[in-house]
């Protein structure tokens, strides 16, 4: 069975006790968990499964557990003969998508995200910026209100569907965006519980250091074709795909642009992998005609 996109989520997606029930039912999760706690030299299980809460959160915490708890779902549906015909992930789901698409190694992936986490933070601290959840507006009246505000630093970082997209900034320029947005008639603004104005040129600094880091990176042609966040196109360039990941940190999510992408490659059946169902819901709004299922579906 190959006729699968494999969709992994993002940064938002953790909670304690995620992945456990996989981790106590299999040994081969238990030894997947036992090397990310060697090779990042922290006990992630610990955080993943009992918290607290707060250091979950922390971004360079958070990143790591849910690329686990993804990528340990995705070799449970391996090992039933479920593979993917393409692979995508929102944002930090990328990493998790290019393991699945045999592209980067396990091990560098964990110590990519765990830098990524700890230079998005510092980025965060140095340059403070937040971000904004924009609903029931179309995404191209939103760029107009940002274009009119006309801050260097404001964007539009996540087009996550067709009537939610997410803007990060300088807190001042989210502020003022806030405001005209619902003056304009966007259903609703809310502001995001996040550390910094990720996607955005407030990252700048992350993405200069973390860009040097990437360099030293293999990234193979993937076995199946990859969507990078950055262009919402299928690419199978090792190339592209490096280029593309590091671009990542400063430039949009087009989770829009991947869905309908993927299924106009003739692809129309989603399985996402990993903490929540927040793609699935993004999926159903994007493409109605998709078809949808889970991990539980297989276990």
């Amino acid at each position: 069975m190959s006729n699968f996109a494999f969709v992994f989520p993002g940064q938002g997606a953790q909670f304690v006790g995620m992945g456990k029930d996989l981790y106590d039912k299999h040994d081969e999760i238990k030894a997947l968990y036992e090397k990310a706690n060697e090779v990042l030299g922290i006990d992630i299980k610990k955080i993943s499964f009992e918290g607290p809460e707060n250091e979950l959160k922390e971004t360079k915490n958070a990143q790591i557990a849910i690329v686990l708890h993804s990528v340990a779902s995705y070799k449970l549906l391996i090992q039933k003969g479920i593979t993917p015909s393409v692979t995508a992930g929102h944002s930090l789901g990328e990493y998790s998508a290019l393991i699945a698409a045999n592209a980067l190694d396990f091990d560098d992936a964990l110590q990519l995200v765990r830098f990524r986490g700890e230079l998005m933070s510092r980025a965060g601290e140095a340059s403070p910026g937040t971000m904004a959840a924009v609903l029931g507006m179309p995404a191209d009246k939103i760029e107009q209100v940002i274009a009119e505000i006309g801050s260097s630093t404001l964007v539009v970082a996540n087009y996550n569907s067709p009537m939610q997209t997410v803007i990060s900034g300088d807190i001042e320029g989210i502020k003022k965006a806030s405001e005209l947005l619902k003056e304009r008639g966007a259903k609703r603004v809310m502001p995001l519980q996040v550390s910094g104005a990720f996607h955005s040129p407030l990252m700048g600094s992350a993405f200069n250091t973390f860009k040097l880091a990437l360099e030293k990176i293999e990234i193979k042609n993937p076995s199946v074709p990859v969507v990078p966040n950055v262009t919402g196109k299928l690419t199978s360039s090792a190339e592209e795909i490096k280029e593309n990941l590091g671009n990542q940190i400063i430039s949009s999510v087009r989770w829009v642009d991947t869905v309908r992408n993927i299924v106009s490659s003739g692809t129309t059946s989603f399985v996402e992998l990993g903490p929540g169902k927040v793609l699935t819901g993004l999926i159903k709004q994007i493409s109605p005609e998709a078809e949808l299922t889970g991990l539980e579906n297989y276990s």
